[in-house]
């Protein structure tokens, strides 16, 4: 794989199954570089896999598919080109056009339908009088954003990466007809669904000042709203129980790291909320992972030692049943009628979608990946550290890389990943995998790393990284390390503790110094003493600048929001007035998910910039 093959990446969304199981829609997303941005369309698949998948829609970017409940309609979102808002539409599936149901001034979410096919629900956010392009000037022309007035803040959390200001254009939960009625029902956010019966929906409460987000209920017209959770989760996708009776929901506790977000039940009538999976060993697959509701049980997406399982889990909370295992990853599913189709990824394609054990898609079709081998280092206190190693084609011996994730609490796993295809394809043996801080091992292997986490990082980094040279394939004098977000971080740390490993770094998208990014940080007021805790200058990797001397290169962009900019100039100075050779790397106009979502181009441009640096250094 080549930087420039980003284009050929089909990734398929989560399918919408009809409701007597028998055909998929799906959403099929792609780089375009002609735009510079990505574009979506809608493909029929068979469910029995009777023949292949037709493509359905053709408009710029087309995605969340939902059959009406009798399956003679089918609504999604659409943006008509790269600069609109997705509105949502409806499509007769017995023949006709399209039509529009949406004007939202900053666009409508995903839907819902009622149970009667009378009216859909959904959240879409509602811009402040004078904000986000709603006021014009005297002479008629619109004013922009630098011309608003002020923000007022009152709240510390007040923003999102990726988002912006979001206190200014709070989410509403609307109803909508096929006719195109809009009904506004009440503050709230999230995917709202109906009940079985169609007389309640159910919704999150706006983000609290303590990263909480509650479980909510209101009648179908809004009236009789109710906060059934009290606080003191950050709740999630929350979904009526077949009976109707209580509310299931994945959550996290509220303001928390290193903690799993499991599966959760609430009765509709008020009570304690219950654990359906063990909240220590289950955590919900991050990103993209899913839950949803069947008479059986609920299914949920969890991750387990790099894989993401499918669980059947029974509505009375009792051991969950497998229904995918083994070395892939479920990134999406739909059940109909009996009929359960999946979208898996592996460590051969990006995404298709099954049913059954049998493959119906085959959208990537004919991409050939290098393998992904397993990889399990033993630390020096003996404890297990597991990950994967993608060697470059000949015999060698390859300069290696060590590559870490983001996180802390995130996992790399058996799936194909651009970032190893591309630089083993350039000649490099890339090792990445699983430290102790690391979630899919449950949330014991997590907490290691809290109040002390460069150190005991590293320490299960090198032995996971001395397990691979121990092949003489790969060669131990030319090793460089890379990572971005919590991965720049530990890049940073090592360069710093453990540059005799090293010939070159390059830090992304990092935390360096923990002291102002708990200021400038979206989530830095919560996340840094739940992580870090008090010795803020021991851990940060900026207090250790000094002490780097090998070749850095810092990737950031501009607009993070999770990671400020801050946080790359500082160390850039601190290296550049200490004589170390280092350089800047910075992208406009993105945000902290530049290498996963970033403009095409500038995906294209950051691959190129990486695989120049270890070329002069490595």
């Amino acid at each position: 794989m080549k930087p420039a093959d980003l284009p050929q990446i089909r990734t398929p969304g989560t399918p919408a199954l009809s409701p007597d199981g028998r055909i998929a829609v799906v959403a099929v997303a792609r780089a375009d570089l002609a735009t510079d941005s990505y574009t979506s369309q809608l493909w029929l698949v068979p469910a029995d896999g009777s023949r292949p998948a037709e493509q359905l829609t053709r408009g710029w970017h087309d995605s969340a598919p939902r059959f009406s409940p009798d399956g003679r309609h089918l609504a999604f979102l659409r943006r008509a080109d790269k600069a609109a808002k997705p509105q949502l539409w409806l499509l007769p599936l017995t023949g006709g056009d399209a039509w529009p149901l949406t004007d939202c001034p900053l666009g409508a979410g995903v839907p819902d339908w009622s149970p009667d096919g009378a009216r859909l629900a959904f959240s879409a956010r509602v811009p402040q009088e004078s904000r986000y392009g709603t006021a014009n000037t005297d002479d008629g022309e619109r004013i922009g954003p630098d011309g608003e007035p002020p923000r007022r803040l009152t709240q510390v959390f007040n923003r999102l990466d990726g988002l912006g200001f979001f206190r200014d254009r709070p989410s509403h939960i609307f109803t909508v007809t096929p006719a195109g009625e809009l009904t506004r029902l009440t503050e709230g956010q999230g995917d709202p669904r109906f009940s079985p019966d169609g007389e309640w929906l159910t919704y999150l409460a706006p983000p609290g000042d303590d990263w909480a987000a509650d479980v909510c209920v209101c009648r179908a017209d809004g009236s009789d709203q109710r906060v059934l959770t009290s606080g003191t989760f950050a709740a999630a996708r929350p979904r009526f129980r077949p009976d109707g009776r209580a509310v299931l929901f994945t959550a996290s506790p509220a303001a928390a790291v290193l903690r799993n977000e499991s599966l959760w039940s609430i009765p509709l009538d008020g009570g304690e909320a219950a654990p359906l999976l063990d909240p220590a060993r289950h955590h919900l697959a991050m990103p993209g992972g899913d839950m949803d509701v069947t008479p059986e049980g609920a299914l949920f997406t969890t991750e387990n030692r790099g894989a993401v399982e499918l669980l059947l889990v029974p509505h009375t909370g009792e051991e969950p049943t497998p229904l995918v295992t083994g070395a892939r990853q479920v990134a999406a599913f739909a059940c109909q009628n009996g009929v359960l189709v999946t979208n898996e990824a592996n460590p051969s394609n990006w995404g298709e979608l099954y049913a059954g054990g049998r493959r119906l898609t085959a959208f990537n079709e004919g991409f050939e990946a290098l393998e992904q081998v397993e990889l399990t280092a033993t630390a020096p206190d003996g404890y297990p550290v597991h990950g994967w190693i993608v060697r470059p084609a000949g015999e060698g011996p390859h300069p290696a890389l060590l590559m870490i994730h983001g996180g802390p609490y995130s996992q790399y796993g058996w799936r194909l990943f651009d970032e190893p295809q591309v630089y083993a394809d350039a000649g490099y043996a890339v090792v990445y995998g699983n430290p102790r801080g690391s979630s899919g091992y449950g949330e014991a292997h997590g907490e290691p790393i809290r109040g002390n986490v460069g150190e005991v990082s590293a320490t299960d980094l090198l032995a996971l990284l001395d397990e691979a040279l121990r092949d003489p394939g790969l060669d131990a004098s030319r090793v460089g390390v890379l990572g971005g977000s919590h991965g720049g971080f530990m890049t940073t740390w090592l360069a710093a503790h453990h540059g005799d490993r090293f010939r070159a770094a390059v830090s992304e998208r990092a935390v360096n110094a923990i002291d102002s990014f708990t200021g400038s940080s979206d989530i830095g007021w919560f996340f840094a003493d739940a992580l870090y805790g008090g010795e803020v200058a021991r851990q940060s990797p900026l207090s250790y600048a000094d002490r780097i001397s090998l070749p850095m290169l810092i990737i950031h962009s501009e607009q993070d929001w999770r990671c400020p900019v801050e946080q790359a100039y500082r160390l850039f100075v601190a290296l550049k007035r200490n004589g170390a050779p280092a350089e800047l790397l910075l992208f406009p106009g993105e945000g902290h998910e530049l290498s996963r979502t970033g403009r095409p181009s500038h995906r294209i441009q950051r691959f190129d910039a990486i695989l120049d640096w270890f070329g002069r250094h490595l």
